[in-house]
C-alpha cells in the first residue's frame, strides 16, 4: 500500500478517538445487517439513534456539527410525503383502488397483471412501504375468496411496489436522498428510469405467469377471510390528497422550486383540515424512519472524518475499480443493499458518487436489489407480516424463488438500458 493510502490507518492507530468512531460505525452497521443488536430490544432505528448519540457523547462531534451532518432537505421531503401518504390512507384511497381492481372480471394472469401495474404506479408517487401496507390485506382476501395462489400474488405485490418505486425521485427514501444530494432533475430522472421500470414490471408479470411452475404450498381451501376495519372511502379527502400530489408532480416536472419546500407546502395544505385531526395524520408519519436517517447521517459523517472511506475508495481506484462505473456500482450496490438494506447502503455509497449518471444507476440498483432477499426491503417484510395475520405463511425460501430471478431480470434490463 502506498504511503498516501496507508496514512489514514496510521492516524487511527495514533488516535483512540478515531478507533472508537470506527468501532461505533461497525456496531451500527452490524445492527443494520441483523435488524437490531443481540440481547437488546433495538431495531435498526434504535441502533442508528444510539450510534449518533455515542458519536456526540464521546466528543467526536459537537451537537452543532451533528446537526449540520443531517441532510435537512431529504428529511423534510420524506416527512412531507409521509403526510401526503397519510392523507391518502385515511381517505381510504389505497384500499378502494385495490378493491376495484380485485373486483374486475379477469382471469388469474390478467388480474395479477392489473395488480402489479397498480402497485407499481402507486409506489412511484406514494412510497412502496405505504402501498404494501394498504394493499396487502385486500390482496390476501382476494386470494382466499377466489382460491388463488397467495404466494404468487403477495410476493408479486412486494416486488411490483419495489420496482415501481424506482421510477421517480419520490418513490422511496433512498431515491429522495440521491435526488436531493446530487440535485438530480426530477423530469430527467423520470425519463431515464421509466423504461427499465416499465420493462421490469412486465418481466415480473411474465415470470410469475409463464416461468414459475412450482405449485403453491399454501392450502388456500383451509384459509378463511379475517375481516378488518379499513378506512371508509372518503371521496372528498381522497380528491384533496390527489390534487396536492398532482400539483407537486407538476411543480417537480416543470419548475425549479426546491422539492422539499414545495412538498412541505403541500403537506401544510393537507394539515389544514376539518375532517382529519393533525395528531391523527401525524400518527401515520414513520418517525422511526426519520430517526434512522438522522442517526446514520451523524454516524456516517463521523466515519468519513477518519479518512478510512476515502482511503478505501482510493485503493479501489488504484486497482481499476471505480465506484462511478456501472459494473462495480451494480455489484457493490446489490451486495450492500442486501447486507444492510438499501437505505444504509445508499448512504454509504452516495458520498463517493459525483455524476448524475452514477446517481441514476445507484437509485435503480439499490431499489431493484431489494427484491432479492426477504430482508432486502421493508416492503417485503410488511407484506409477509400482514399475510401472516391472514394465516398465509411466506418464508425466505418462497420469496427467494421469485425474488432471485426477478432481481436478475430487472437488473439485466437496467444494465442494458443504461449502457445503450
Amino acid at each position: 500500500m502506498s504511503p498516501e493510502l496507508a496514512a489514514p490507518l496510521l492516524v487511527i492507530e495514533a488516535h483512540p478517538l478515531q478507533t472508537t468512531i470506527v468501532a461505533i460505525f461497525a456496531v451500527v452497521y452490524l445492527g443494520m445487517f441483523l435488524g437490531g443488536l443481540p440481547k437488546l430490544k433495538l431495531d435498526r432505528s434504535g441502533v442508528a439513534l444510539l450510534g449518533g448519540i455515542a458519536v456526540v457523547g464521546i466528543g467526536a462531534m459537537t451537537t452543532e456539527e451533528a446537526a449540520r451532518a443531517v441532510h435537512l432537505p431529504t428529511i423534510l421531503l420524506l416527512f412531507a410525503f409521509m403526510v401526503v401518504s397519510a392523507q391518502m390512507r385515511l381517505g381510504g384511497f389505497y384500499t378502494e383502488v385495490t378493491r376495484r381492481v380485485a373486483a374486475l372480471p379477469l382471469a388469474e394472469p390478467w388480474l395479477l397483471g392489473a395488480l402489479i401495474f397498480v402497485a407499481g404506479a402507486l409506489s412511484a408517487v406514494f412510497s412502496n412501504d405505504i402501498v404494501c401496507l394498504a394493499m396487502t390485506p385486500v390482496v390476501a382476501h382476494l386470494c382466499i375468496e377466489r382460491r388463488l395462489d397467495p404466494v404468487v400474488f403477495l410476493v408479486g405485490l412486494a416486488c411490483a411496489a419495489n420496482i415501481g418505486s424506482a421510477a421517480t425521485l419520490i418513490g422511496n427514501p433512498q431515491n429522495m436522498l440521491i435526488g436531493s444530494v446530487l440535485q438530480l432533475h426530477f423530469a430527467d430522472y423520470l425519463w431515464q428510469a421509466l423504461p427499465p421500470v416499465g420493462l421490469g414490471l412486465l418481466a415480473l408479470w411474465a415470470w410469475l405467469v409463464f416461468a414459475r411452475r412450482r405449485p403453491s404450498t399454501v392450502n388456500v381451501e383451509a384459509l378463511t377471510v379475517d375481516r378488518e376495519n379499513p378506512p371508509i372511502f372518503d371521496r372528498l379527502q381522497t380528491a384533496k390528497g390527489l390534487a396536492v400530489a398532482a400539483a407537486l408532480l407538476v411543480v417537480f416536472l416543470f419548475t425549479d422550486w426546491p422539492r422539499e419546500v414545495a412538498a412541505l407546502v403541500g403537506a401544510g395544505v393537507l394539515l389544514l383540515s376539518r375532517r382529519f385531526h393533525s395528531s391523527h395524520v401525524m400518527g401515520f408519519v414513520d418517525w422511526e424512519l426519520l430517526v434512522l436517517f438522522v442517526g446514520l447521517f451523524v454516524v456516517n459523517h463521523a466515519f468519513e472524518s477518519t479518512g478510512l472511506a476515502a482511503a478505501a475508495v482510493a485503493w479501489l481506484a488504484a486497482h481499476g475499480i471505480h465506484l462511478g462505473d456501472s459494473g462495480p456500482l451494480f455489484a457493490i450496490g446489490v451486495g450492500l443493499s442486501n447486507l444492510v438494506s438499501n437505505v444504509p447502503a445508499t448512504m454509504l455509497l452516495l458520498p463517493h458518487l459525483k455524476t448524475p449518471e452514477a446517481g441514476v444507476a445507484l437509485a435503480l440498483v439499490s431499489t431493484l436489489a431489494g427484491n432479492l432477499l426477504l430482508v432486502g426491503s421493508i416492503a417485503n417484510l410488511i407484506v409477509v407480516d400482514l399475510a401472516r395475520k391472514q394465516g398465509i405463511a411466506i418464508d425466505w425460501r418462497q420469496h427467494l424463488r421469485i425474488g432471485l430471478p426477478v432481481t436478475a431480470l430487472t437488473l439485466a434490463i437496467t444494465a442494458l438500458w443504461l449502457a445503450r
